[in-house]
C-alpha cells in the first residue's frame, strides 16, 4: 500500500515539548517563535524530517502555523481543517484559530506587540519575512532570523533524509527536452535583467531536467535546488548518492551537477556582483540573505518555470487523458464493487484499499504501473465526510452505514499523468435534504464544466459559477473551487486556481480541479470532482469574440441516485447525459461484462417525472 493508516497525529507529548522550547528561546533571547508547515523548498507535501509543526503539536493538516509565545500558544490553520485541527491538537496548550478569519500577521499584532519574535529563514519566504518583519516593527518589536532551528535542538531522533534514487522521465511523457526548456528559462532570466534566477521549487527543478524522484509522499520530486543563467549555464543541486552513472551522464549533457549541501557556498559565490533573480514568494528568506551578505542584488523574478510547466505540452496532454481514461476505469470497477457490499460491511480503510488495488490492477493491466497515490486517499462516511481534508486510521476508522453519505477524494500518480477525482455515494437511500444538497453542487460542477470565457479571465472570475446555486441556497464550501494539477508532478500546482484569491488568467493548456462541495458538520459531507483542461479559444455561433473553455479530463460516473432532476434545467441534464455518454464509450472497454453492466446503468440517461 503507498498508505498508511496508522495513527500519525500525537499532542500527548506537547505540553513538555512547548515548555522546553520555551526554555530554548528565554536562552536565545526572543519572545517566541513562528513554526510552520514548511521545509526550505515551502514544499506542499514535506519529508517527515521537516514535520516540526507535527512534531510540537500533533496538528497533520497540509497548511498550518504555530506561535509559541511565553504566556500562550496557537496553532492557525485555514478552514479546510477546522474540524480536525480541535480533534488533533492539546487544547490545554494551543489555542484553534482559523487563519482565514484571523491571519498569523492579525495574531501577531494582537498578542506580540513589543515582542521579539523568532523565525527559522530557512523555513520563511523572503516575502513573508519581510511582511512579519514590518508587522513586529510597527508595534515596537522586532523580528529575529535565527541561525538554527531551535526545534531541531530538541528533536532527538529526526528521519533520515531520502537517498530515493532520481530517475529520468521520458521525452514521450515530457514532449520537451531539458535543453529546450533550460533555453526557455534562459530567456526569461534575460528578460528579467537577471545574471542568472535560482530555482527553489522541486516541481520547478524536477519539471526543468526530466527527472522524477521519491523524496517527499505521493509527489514525485526530486529534493534539489537550480541556477540558470542568462546565457543557458545551468546547475542542479542534489544529493549525488541519487544519482546513478547513467543519469548522471544525460544530466551532465545539459548542466553542471553539484551536491545538495554545496548550495549555500556555490550561491555566495555566484551572487558576488551578480544580479540574482528570486521569486520572493517561494525562495527561503535565507537564501535572499546569501545573496546580499555576498554583495549580490535580488531581483523580482517569479519562477519562470511555473508558468511554462503550468501550459501542457501536446504529449503531456495525451498523457493526462490515457491516464484518465485508465483511472476512470479503475474508479468505475472500485464503484461497482462498493455498490455490490451490503452496508456495515465494508470499513473507511477497506474502502481505500480496494481502491488503491483497482488503480494497481488496471495500470498493470494498461502498461503503465500505479506509482503512487496523488495523496491519502479521503475515505469519509457519514460525518467524516464533512472533514474536508479527512484522514482515516485505525483509530478514527468506521464502516460505511445504511442511510449515510460516503465521499471519496483520491487519486493516482502515473508516468503519464497525475489524476484526482472525487465521488460521492449513497449507502443505502438517501434523504431528500441530501439529494437536494447534492444537486446543488453538481449544478455547481456543472457550471464550471459548461463555462466560456474570455481571454485574461482569472480562476476568482469563474468561482462564482460553482457557487451560485448554493448561495442561493443560503450555503457555502470553506475551501476553492479547484487547484491546479501537474503531469505526473504535484497534484496541488500553481500558479493557475479557480477561488477568491485566483488571480492567475487561465491559459489553453492548464489543468485545473473543478470541486464544488457542501459539508454539514457532524452529519454528512459532499463533493463532486472532476479535473478539466483549457481549452484554446474557439468561435460561438453568433458571438462576436471567440472564447475559452474547460475539456472534462475525469471519466467517472456520477451517481444518479443523489441527483434531484427537477432542480436542473435543461442545459444541465443535457451535459450530464452526455457525459455519461462518453464515460461509457471510452472506460467501458477496460471493464469486464460485470463491471461494465454496472456502467451502463450508472451512466443511463437521466430521467425526471415529467419524461
Amino acid at each position: 500500500m503507498f498508505q498508511s493508516f496508522d495513527e500519525v497525529s500525537e499532542c500527548s507529548h506537547s505540553a513538555e515539548r512547548v515548555a522546553r522550547l520555551r526554555e530554548r528561546l528565554e536562552t536565545l533571547g526572543v519572545d517566541g517563535f513562528v513554526v510552520p508547515r514548511a521545509d526550505r523548498h515551502q514544499n506542499e507535501y514535506i519529508p517527515e524530517r521537516d514535520a516540526r509543526l507535527k512534531w510540537l503539536t500533533g496538528f497533520t493538516g497540509s497548511a498550518g502555523t504555530a506561535v509559541v509565545l511565553a504566556d500562550r500558544a496557537a496553532v492557525l490553520s485555514d478552514g479546510r481543517y477546522t474540524i480536525q485541527l480541535r480533534e488533533q491538537i492539546d487544547l490545554e496548550v494551543f489555542d484553534p484559530v482559523n487563519s482565514v478569519e484571523t491571519s498569523l500577521d492579525d495574531y501577531l499584532k494582537t498578542n506580540a506587540k513589543g515582542l521579539a519574535i523568532g523565525i527559522d529563514p530557512w523555513l520563511t519566504t523572503i516575502a513573508g519575512a519581510e511582511r512579519l518583519k514590518g508587522v513586529m516593527e510597527a508595534d515596537g518589536g522586532r523580528l529575529v532570523t535565527l541561525d538554527a532551528n531551535p526545534i531541531d535542538e530538541l528533536w532527538s531522533y529526526k528521519p533520515a533524509a531520502s537517498q530515493a534514487p532520481v530517475v529520468l522521465h521520458p521525452i514521450e511523457f515530457a514532449g520537451k527536452s531539458a535543453a529546450d526548456k533550460i533555453s526557455e528559462v534562459a530567456e526569461a532570466v534575460c528578460k528579467a535583467d537577471c545574471d542568472l534566477t535560482v530555482l527553489t521549487d522541486p516541481a520547478s527543478v524536477s519539471w526543468l531536467f526530466n527527472i522524477r524522484g521519491k523524496d517527499v509522499e505521493h509527489t514525485p520530486l526530486v529534493l534539489s535546488f537550480a541556477t540558470v543563467s542568462k546565457e543557458g549555464h545551468a546547475v542542479l543541486f542534489v544529493d549525488p548518492g541519487k544519482l546513478d552513472d547513467g543519469t548522471r551522464r544525460v544530466l551532465e549533457t545539459v548542466a553542471a551537477i553539484e551536491a545538495y549541501d554545496d548550495f549555500s557556498n556555490r550561491l555566495r559565490a555566484l551572487s558576488a556582483g551578480a544580479k540574482i533573480g528570486l521569486d520572493r514568494g517561494l525562495a527561503a528568506a535565507a537564501i535572499g540573505e546569501i545573496v546580499g551578505v555576498a554583495g549580490g542584488t535580488v531581483v523580482k523574478l517569479e519562477d519562470p518555470v511555473k508558468a511554462l510547466r503550468s501550459r501542457k505540452n501536446e504529449a503531456e496532454i495525451a498523457g493526462t487523458r490515457a491516464a484518465h481514461r485508465r483511472d476512470g476505469a479503475a474508479m468505475a470497477a472500485f464503484l461497482a464493487w462498493l455498490d455490490r457490499q451490503a452496508p456495515g460491511s465494508v470499513t473507511e480503510i477497506e474502502a481505500a484499499k480496494a481502491l488503491e488495488d483497482s488503480r494497481r490492477r488496471f495500470g498493470e493491466e494498461d502498461g503503465q504501473p500505479l506509482q503512487d497515490i496523488s495523496f491519502d486517499t479521503i475515505s469519509g462516511s457519514g460525518p467524516h465526510g464533512a472533514i474536508v481534508h479527512y484522514r482515516v486510521t485505525t483509530g478514527s476508522d468506521r464502516s460505511l452505514q445504511a442511510g449515510e453519505l460516503f465521499l471519496v477524494d483520491s487519486g493516482g500518480q502515473y508516468r503519464d499523468g497525475t489524476t484526482d477525482i472525487t465521488r460521492t455515494i449513497p449507502i443505502g437511500g438517501p434523504s431528500g435534504e441530501m439529494r437536494r444538497m447534492f444537486t446543488l453542487v453538481l449544478k455547481g460542477m456543472i457550471g464550471i464544466s459548461l463555462a466560456r470565457f474570455p481571454k485574461g479571465s482569472r480562476g476568482v472570475d469563474i468561482d462564482v459559477l460553482a457557487r451560485a446555486a448554493l448561495w442561493k441556497a443560503g450555503a457555502d464550501y470553506a475551501h476553492g473551487t479547484g487547484h491546479g494539477v501537474g503531469a505526473f508532478l504535484a497534484v496541488h500546482e500553481g500558479p493557475q486556481s479557480i477561488s477568491r484569491r485566483g488571480m492567475v488568467a487561465l491559459e489553453p493548456g492548464m489543468i485545473v480541479s473543478n470541486e464544488p462541495g457542501y459539508y454539514k458538520e457532524g452529519a454528512y459531507g459532499i463533493r463532486i470532482e472532476n479535473l478539466v483542461l483549457v481549452t484554446p479559444e474557439a468561435e460561438i455561433a453568433g458571438g462576436d469574440k471567440p472564447m475559452l473553455g474547460f475539456e472534462t479530463l475525469t471519466l467517472c460516473p456520477i451517481d444518479r441516485r443523489l441527483i434531484d432532476p427537477s432542480l436542473l434545467v435543461p442545459e444541465e441534464r443535457a451535459w450530464l447525459d452526455a457525459y455519461h455518454a462518453r464515460v461509457r464509450e471510452e472506460i467501458a472497454p477496460f471493464l469486464d461484462p460485470d463491471d461494465a453492466a454496472w456502467l451502463a446503468e450508472a451512466t443511463a440517461r437521466l430521467i425526471s417525472e415529467s419524461d
